[in-house]
């Protein structure tokens, strides 16, 4: 169900239990917002995502890219990526975000889905390279899409629509028990670009 929409107090924690989930609303205006989707629509080195599912690999519709302080490597599905380095746009997102979260990051993971058709599945960002319990920022920009969560041992779901220029973070034990996806849709015939900062736990390498 979606009990979120009308919620912007980012003191609000979005999930019941056994996780954090703040929702900031909206952190700069729609002129800003466009300018940004433009800066990363058309600068940002996209590439599409690939995945190892049972020795088969697989080449997503959805594109990606990931950006970080150094050249980290970051592994999930079963595939590494080689962070390039941050764009002009990208660190002056991160300095807005870190402002507005109080929290440092050093790396990106952006996703650019250019309609409704393409979606994300349930999953958790717990990788090892991430830091534990850390938090996850993640900012929209184009299209409004629904973002889902559903308790891994409950199934409880929960919801929320994001919009152009919105901010969303999940921290604490929200990747232990929480699972989250963007579901596909037939209404929307546009690009939403996502960008999740966070933090790689440098100490592994």
């Amino acid at each position: 169900m979606d009990l979120f929409s009308h919620l912007n107090n980012p003191s609000d924690n979005l999930l019941p239990y056994q996780g954090i989930v703040n929702y900031y609303g909206l952190i700069m205006d729609n002129v800003k917002a466009q300018y940004y989707y433009q800066q990363l629509l058309h600068k940002i080195a996209w590439q599409n995502d690939q995945a190892l599912i049972f020795g088969k690999l697989i080449t997503t519709k959805r594109e990606v890219a990931w950006y970080a302080n150094q050249a980290y490597s970051y592994s999930y599905s079963n595939i590494t990526k080689t962070a390039l380095p941050w764009t002009k746009e990208l660190l002056e997102l991160k300095s807005l975000v870190e402002l507005r979260a109080e929290e440092t990051f050093n790396s990106c993971l952006l996703n650019l889905y250019k309609n409704g058709s393409e979606s994300m599945a349930w999953h958790s960002d717990a990788e090892k390279d991430l830091k534990e319990n850390g938090a996850i920022a993640s900012l929209s920009f184009g299209a409004e899409r629904k973002f889902a969560f559903k308790h891994k041992t409950t199934k409880e779901t929960r919801s929320i629509y994001l919009p152009t220029g919105s901010l969303l973070i999940m921290k604490g034990e929200t990747q232990r028990y929480w699972l989250h996806r963007l579901p596909p849709t037939k209404k929307i015939h546009h690009p939403r670009i996502n960008l999740t900062f966070r933090t790689i736990d440098s100490s592994s390498f």
